[in-house]
């Protein structure tokens, strides 16, 4: 897995937590899957999220697509 991609997992792994959700809800925020979600945010399985989610992810959490993304190249 490149480092940039598990940069974007934790972070919202870490959104998440903080707002107290499952991966269920995160799933119906992005209309996917519970289990896409936990093999997203399994090291060993190849699911990762894309633009899309990252863009739904950040109109629900009222933020911009570039705060899930590192502010340098990793």
């Amino acid at each position: 897995m490149e480092k940039i991609e598990q940069h974007v997992i934790d972070f919202v792994r870490n959104l998440r937590d903080q707002h107290d959700l499952r991966q269920e809800d995160i799933a119906n925020i992005l209309d996917v899957k519970p289990s896409f979600i936990g093999n997203v945010e399994s090291a060993s399985h190849p699911a990762k999220y894309n633009l899309k989610h990252i863009n739904r992810l950040a109109d629900h959490f009222g933020l911009s697509p570039q705060d899930f993304l590192p502010r340098r190249p990793l």
